[in-house]
């Protein structure tokens, strides 16, 4: 049995738009007005967008059950094993007590609340999210921040913002690439117009940050580090994207911003120290209360965290993984029996990448960590068996929230809220970003918000007489402000910091914000198409999208071995300087 997609089944675009739109439009009520717990929701929004894909759009049950099934597949391996990794890692780090040493030592650059949140949340997410994506960032950042005292709204609600400027190129560019494969657009290109986007957004983003923390008077007392951070930033991020790769420039954007914001620290620092109002009054920057060798081992995990996340992120290193280990399963009664727009049947077929997945490289520097942070297995399995029991409802709501996004795909009302935004005419450059922010919002995903309405974008813009780059690039851009307030985004951060079942508080907080960055981005799209076209790249149209080559299995196992041998020694080394350094300190103290 096959069943061909539909997209207009009132015969008026806007009418079938406003059914398809009733699932999210559940959300947003139970979010935002309601204030549901995330797997409340989801419970009753899932099963909705069943019943509107069954009868509004036609589809046989059988098949709409079994496409939300796969998303929910999805949504437990590999979404789920993300986070369950990220915060197993944490809850080590806290339970063998090497986070407090991480807190003195940051608390000793600065201990103001800004600073630290421009440090991790900002620079240190985006690197996350340039090496992994897919929820990493903002699981870390956030069990992180809370971790060091922030407010868990604030930790959640301020790493959700700050992960905007970087998800355009996160996963080592995934979204680009797919924006031009779909679109048939060079994926540098579509790199180059992101690239004169996003630059501006992420100057000004440390500012938001700083300000929606404390206010315009307090915010702005920290306005040269949030210069410093934001501009380093979006230089590093302007130049590679244009003219490196579409693969690197948030991991060398994070890296520049990094360096440039911990050296200036060194040199300036605001008059008062600024905490939240639930917390004592700052005396100042605390002093180190340990060795450098305990410190470097404190830090050592999140250094190997990284090495890790790095090495997954390369497609030779996946290839290597997957032919180790990759079950894949035709879902028997959907694989190709769903036909898509374009006349081709759709394929449905679960990859259990066991090995691949980015939760597995996560907890693979987790186990190479342990000897680091002097856990014993006893510990890290009771630390993993909490790990799980706290994040049962998260998990859930995960993994329902996919399935939403998968019905919604599979039964053309994803396509469906597109034409009726593609419908507006020459209008459609300033609304191009709500499609892209709309398609997140959806799915989670900027890669497939980009995969949903790339070509729709392209296609749409053509016959207006409009570049392409132009709407396709303003898909990704737009897309990146929707993922603050996505279900699964809301679902992955109270899971990080704590705040489990109170996704509506998440979502009161970031959910204006998410408006107001994607109409900044609308407004530049517009202008691009009408008094900017000077910036827009120039590129042969209609040319062939270059296939990459074939990613290297012999290159993958070597660059994995190399990965995995720089993480033991560094391992080794961290073990050793810190065991030399505090006996040493202890020894110094004995004398005293």
């Amino acid at each position: 049995m096959t069943w061909n997609m539909v997209t207009d089944p009132c015969g008026n675009v806007y009418l079938s738009a406003l059914l398809a739109a009733l699932p999210l439009l559940f959300l947003l009520w139970a979010f935002g007005i309601k204030r549901m717990k995330g797997h409340h929701a989801s419970l009753i929004g899932t099963p909705l967008a069943i019943v509107v894909a069954i009868v509004a759009f036609g589809m046989p049950v059988k098949l709409a059950l079994l496409a939300t099934f796969q998303g929910v597949l999805f949504g437990l391996w590999p979404v789920a094993w993300i986070v369950v990794s990220a915060v197993f890692l944490y809850n080590v780090s806290v339970q063998t007590g090497q986070f407090e040493i991480i807190k003195n030592s940051l608390a000793a650059i600065s201990d103001d609340r800004r600073l630290q949140a421009l440090l991790i949340a900002f620079s240190f997410g985006a690197f996350l999210e340039g090496a992994a994506g897919f929820g990493a960032p903002v699981a870390i950042t956030g069990a992180m921040l809370v971790g060091l005292g922030f407010e868990p709204l604030y930790a959640a609600g301020l790493c959700l913002i700050a992960n905007t400027a970087p998800v355009a190129w996160g996963a080592i560019g995934i979204p680009i690439v797919v924006a031009g494969q779909v679109s048939g657009i060079d994926p540098m290109v579509v790199s180059q117009m992101v690239g004169r986007t996003l630059p501006f957004l992420s100057v000004t983003i440390p500012f938001y940050l700083v300000i929606l923390m404390a206010g315009f008077k307090k915010g702005f007392e920290v306005w040269p580090a949030a210069l410093v951070s934001g501009l380093s930033f979006a230089i590093a991020q302007w130049i590679s994207s244009n003219y490196l790769s579409p693969l690197l420039p948030d991991v060398i954007a994070s890296i520049v911003s990094i360096i440039c914001l911990t050296i200036f620290l060194k040199f300036w620092h605001p008059k008062t120290s600024w905490r939240f109002a639930s917390e004592a009054v700052s005396q100042g920057k605390e002093s180190l209360r340990y060795t450098g060798g305990q410190i470097v081992r404190a830090w050592m995990p999140f250094v190997i965290l990284s090495i890790f996340v790095g090495a997954w992120g390369i497609a030779s290193v996946k290839t290597v993984l997957d032919r180790l280990v990759l079950v894949q399963w035709t879902i028997p009664g959907l694989n190709k029996a769903i036909i898509d727009l374009a006349g081709k049947p759709k394929p449905a077929i679960y990859a259990w990448n066991i090995l691949s997945a980015a939760g597995t490289g996560i907890l693979l520097s987790a186990l190479v960590s342990m000897p680091v942070m002097g856990a014993s297995f006893a510990t890290a399995a009771r630390t993993f068996g909490k790990t799980l029991k706290t994040l049962r409802f998260s998990v859930l709501n995960i993994s329902l929230m996919l399935g939403l996004a998968y019905i919604m795909t599979s039964s053309g009302m994803a396509n469906s809220l597109g034409n009726a935004l593609a419908a507006t005419g020459a209008v459609f450059p300033f609304l191009a970003p709500f499609l892209g922010w709309m398609g997140v919002l959806m799915t989670g995903s900027d890669t497939s918000a980009n995969a949903l309405f790339g070509k729709l974008q392209e296609a749409t813009a053509s016959k207006l007489g409009i570049d392409p780059v132009i709407t396709v690039a303003a898909n990704t851009s737009g897309g990146v402000c929707g993922k603050m307030i996505s279900p699964q985004s809301l679902a992955v951060s109270t899971a990080a910091v704590g705040l489990v079942g109170k996704e509506s508080d998440i979502f009161r907080f970031t959910f204006k914000h998410s408006l107001i960055l994607t109409a900044v981005i609308a407004a530049m799209a517009y202008g691009h198409s009408n008094v900017l076209k000077f910036l827009v790249p120039v590129y042969a149209k209609g040319a062939a999208v270059a296939k990459a080559a074939a990613p290297s299995a012999a290159a993958g196992l070597t660059l994995l071995a190399v990965f995995v041998g720089v993480s033991v020694v560094l391992a080794c080394i961290a073990i050793a300087v810190g065991r030399a350094r505090s006996a040493e300190a202890s020894v110094k103290v004995t004398v005293a």
